[in-house]
């Protein structure tokens, strides 16, 4: 998806609307067997090819000349790749959709008895956060249901000084065998390290066996990848 890294280009870019990086890539194509000709042919076939660089739907459009016969569905998505790479997810999963399973590019259902059936005290769950999205309800219903309502789940949203607040709640939590849910860790980048620490320091051994951390937070380069 990321396309090729190649040497300085020798073959001069035929057409004015076609972008560099997308010239370079057909060039780089060329090399190919199936695509062997592309580079030498394009600029004869350049208006047909402007056609389909502005088609509002080129994953569906015809291809100029003898590549739209000669090329199958995977080397057609290929040259999409080079000359409209915005295209490459919508087109990649109508692929997966036609020869593999529509349901293998939708998102399973999120299963929370399951989630927590897989856990254990020394592995956070984490809830990755959406616009308009807000699995507090649920969890605070589930957590009712499994016995750890009330005093048994200590919750508190992330932000500024709430650091100190959040360790005294874990500590007390991994000692007795409660949850502690800990909303927002987005708004909490200078924390991230103390909670990526405490998090590789839990040990089964020391830990009681009930105790569950559950994390929620919007996408963030911030988030510790080992939590």
């Amino acid at each position: 998806l990321t396309g090729g890294i190649g040497l300085e280009n020798p073959h001069a870019n035929p057409c004015k609307w076609l972008p560099a990086k997308s010239w370079d890539e057909v060039c780089r194509l060329d090399e190919v067997k199936a695509f062997k000709g592309i580079r030498s042919k394009f600029r004869a076939q350049a208006k047909a090819w402007e056609e389909y660089y502005d088609s509002l739907e080129p994953q569906t459009a015809k291809m100029p000349d003898e590549w739209h016969s000669k090329l199958n569905r995977f080397q057609k998505m290929t040259v999409l790749r080079c000359i409209r790479p915005d295209k490459v997810v919508p087109t990649v999963q109508d692929f997966v959709v036609t020869h593999i399973n529509k349901k293998f590019i939708e998102p399973p259902p999120f299963n929370l008895p399951q989630a927590f059936a897989d856990s254990h005290s020394c592995a956070p769950l984490i809830f990755v956060l959406s616009p308009g999205g807000d699995p507090m309800s649920a969890l605070l219903k589930f957590a009712e249901d499994q016995g750890f309502g009330g005093s048994k789940l200590a919750s508190l949203s992330l932000g500024q000084g709430q650091g100190p607040i959040a360790m005294k709640m874990l500590e007390k939590a991994m000692r007795e065998g409660s949850w502690v849910v800990l909303q927002n860790c987005h708004l909490a980048v200078s924390w991230m390290p103390i909670l990526e620490k405490f998090c590789e320091e839990l040990d089964p051994n020391t830990v009681h066996p009930e105790f569950r951390l559950w994390l929620t937070s919007y996408p963030s380069n911030h988030f510790p990848v080992s939590v």
